[in-house]
């Protein structure tokens, strides 16, 4: 760290997190309410909680911040909702349905569920303009651009109050030239429009991926643009020295006009630092197979990181909208602390996807929610202080939640009040069970390999119920478990990604020249942004990767790739490289076929140092942060048993726990259930560990 603080920022649905790293003292987390109607006042909440237990002004807690780093769930949740801005499409003439057609199937999971219904489409048909034009796949022009349908399409949509305009042609990624005069046209016509270039957010062939890409960054980027102009201008005002960074899908931070101007990055910004929080806090056990998994108040998300390595998702489905731009792979369910009880037509038990959220919230927070959520059950479990949570700064109230399960799911299924509770508990632990499987299990992956990474301010309470249904035999608990996303933020890269499509075989030197010319021209584009960003070349990496396939297949997979001259000397290099991810993939591969390229990409990374962690002092026993008991239930009986009850805050390094028994921080519960047993790292982070029966 180059000044006194840094401060990241996770707004969640329902709590916003904030994790402020001080030089030589280490970190401090920080929990607020979310505000999801008016997201920038949680961020104003939350620094005045700081500045409060501080005792320090934010007006000089910010200036001497060497990075402000926001996630968000703006993009997200309007996405979601269905609550961006008014769209209109100009594209290809003829192919105003593509995005309707959707390469002619449904997404995985309904292909063959006709009742299934069809996606709402971000922009609706009226609003997609034809324009008479046509590049051929050689990037000759067959047809030049008839201006007046573009002047058109710009008429309608100022008529209609048009906020936001995705430009779309069939092979501009091989001739630019139509988008470029179309986005010209646009700009003279509609000054006050946000204009997205299909071309130029994804350069890259596949014309519905391209189209449905640009259409859900146009939707979204007046949201984000009115987001981050809030934010900056609040921070500003405040003294900061430095533009505030964003947290981007793909694992990296960006300044506030990037994310504007590339809003798609934006929809997976909140869980996407979770493995590069949950790979630091295992650092110090030498693991590198970790799945992280954050259970927040409103969704329970997974990710899952190989050998160091965490997947990127490039291509594919999400909420039902083609994604093209790389996302870090994240399993999102509507499973969290505020997920709520229901029974069926049929009369069975479900727990979720609904969500009391923050506002009314859990029936125990008080706040008017009627409905049992699973914090209530937890609270009846015993699990959760009843003094409150967020060290007493939310009180619980225990009847309002009984009253809820018990009104609601109880005597409705005619069980005892307890079976209910634990009845909640342990369905929604099979849906995130289920959530765990499919990316281990299903992926290829044996769960009982990795290591299970708690964060989230509700996953202690249900951490060693997770692991021991995965087969899981350690688990991580960092005691800033409940806002490791927020950490993950303060300790990630500044990441730009550049593509572009390249459509030759790998068998002549024409080739070979034209994958070289094209790397070194995008990453001479990252490296004047990452200049601009205060990065030199001592700070700065570059990756490159290649989606190849064979000769005739309709998929190509990603292969990463050395950054070297690629010439006939090395092509065999990145042949043996593509053979291999292919027989990883799907188990074979044929070393006789030929090899052809489709698109690559270089990843810049923009390093930055990563702040001081603060050593736990060693402990005195765990006799010592006993704090009293409490009567918890284990097991379908509904039968309470009396278990310790551990303040986490005066436990030390090397202090042992002994399951069954509750060790309360000060944002999160820690549920250690028969058969594990705790101990606190020096690093700061319990590691559990199972115990068989004797």
């Amino acid at each position: 760290m180059r000044t006194k603080y840094r401060l990241g920022i996770d707004a969640g649905g329902t709590f916003t997190d904030f994790v402020l790293a001080e030089k030589a003292v280490g970190t401090r987390l920080f929990k607020v309410l979310s505000t999801p109607s008016d997201p920038t006042l949680a961020i104003r909440n939350g620094l005045a909680l700081i500045s409060e237990e501080l005792g320090v002004p934010m007006d000089e807690i910010i200036p001497n911040c060497d990075l402000c780093i926001n996630g968000t769930t703006v993009g997200l949740n309007a996405l979601i909702q269905h609550k961006g801005a008014k769209t209109g499409l100009i594209c290809t003439a003829g192919h105003e349905d593509s995005i309707e057609i959707r390469n002619g199937h449904k997404e995985d999971g309904y292909r063959y569920d006709a009742e299934y219904p069809k996606a709402v489409m971000l922009v609706p048909r009226y609003l997609r303009k034809g324009v008479r034009e046509r590049v051929l796949s050689d990037g000759s022009i067959r047809t030049p651009m008839a201006e007046e349908d573009v002047r058109a399409a710009c008429e309608f949509f100022l008529k209609e109050g048009i906020e936001s305009v995705a430009i779309s042609f069939v092979w501009s990624v091989l001739n630019m030239d139509h988008e470029l005069r179309a986005a010209k046209i646009v700009r003279e016509m509609m000054p006050d429009a946000i204009i997205t270039v299909g071309s130029e957010l994804y350069p890259q062939i596949r014309e519905y991926t391209r189209t449905s890409t640009a259409i859900t960054n146009a939707y979204l980027a007046p949201i984000l643009k009115r987001y981050v102009t809030a934010v900056d201008g609040h921070f500003r005002q405040l003294g900061a020295r430095q533009p505030v960074r964003y947290f981007q899908s793909n694992g990296g931070l960006a300044v506030g006009q990037m994310m504007s101007d590339r809003s798609v990055y934006a929809i997976n910004s909140g869980p996407a630092s979770a493995p590069t929080a949950g790979l630091h806090v295992t650092r110090p056990f030498d693991k590198k197979n970790v799945i992280t998994v954050d259970m927040g108040g409103t969704s329970f998300d997974i990710t899952l990181t190989r050998d160091g390595t965490t997947n990127l998702n490039k291509n594919i489905d999400f909420l039902r909208y083609r994604i093209g731009v790389p996302m870090i792979q994240v399993e999102t369910l509507g499973a969290g602390g505020g997920s709520i009880g229901w029974i069926d037509d049929t009369g069975l038990l479900q727990v979720g996807p609904q969500s009391a959220g923050s506002d009314p919230g859990p029936a125990c927070y008080g706040q008017g929610g009627t409905l049992p959520t699973t914090t209530d059950a937890n609270l009846v479990l015993g699990y959760l202080n009843p003094d409150g949570l967020v060290g007493g700064r939310l009180p619980l109230d225990v009847e309002k939640a009984e009253t809820a399960i018990r009104e609601k799911i109880a005597e409705p299924l005619g069980i005892s009040l307890e079976k209910a509770a634990y009845g909640m508990f342990t369905i929604v632990n099979a849906s995130m069970v289920n959530g765990i499987r499919r990316v281990s299990v299903e992926r290829g992956y044996d769960p009982r390999d990795f290591v299970l990474v708690c964060a989230g301010g509700a996953t202690g309470a249900h951490i060693t119920a997770l692991a021991s249904s995965m087969g899981i035999t350690q688990i991580v608990v960092p005691k800033l478990a409940s806002g490791l996303c927020a950490f993950g933020q303060i300790i990630s890269d500044v990441k730009y990604n550049y593509m572009a499509t390249c459509p030759v075989r790998l068998d002549n030197d024409e080739a070979y020249a034209r994958i070289n010319t094209l790397f070194r021209e995008l990453e001479a584009q990252g490296l004047v942004h990452l200049k601009k960003d205060g990065f030199g070349k001592a700070n700065t990496k570059i990756s490159r990767s290649l989606e190849m396939r064979y000769v005739g297949q309709v998929h190509e997979c990603t292969v990463e790739i050395d950054n070297f001259e690629i010439n006939a000397k090395t092509v065999d290099r990145l042949k043996k490289a593509f053979n291999e991810r292919h027989e990883q993939l799907y188990t074979y591969s044929e070393p006789q076929s030929a090899i052809e390229v489709v698109n690559l990409e270089s990843t810049l990374y923009g390093l930055i140092d990563k702040p001081d962690a603060a050593a736990i002092p060693k402990g005195k026993g765990s006799d010592a942060a006993l704090k009293g008991t409490r009567k918890a239930i284990f097991t379908l009986d509904g039968k309470r048993q009396r278990v310790p009850v551990y303040e986490g805050a005066k436990l030390g390094a090397g202090d042992i726990v002994q399951g069954p028994a509750i060790i309360e921080e000060v944002t999160t519960t820690i549920v250690v259930e028969p058969h594990w047993v705790a101990r606190l790292d020096e690093s700061g982070s319990y590691v559990i560990d199972y115990k068989a029966k004797a």
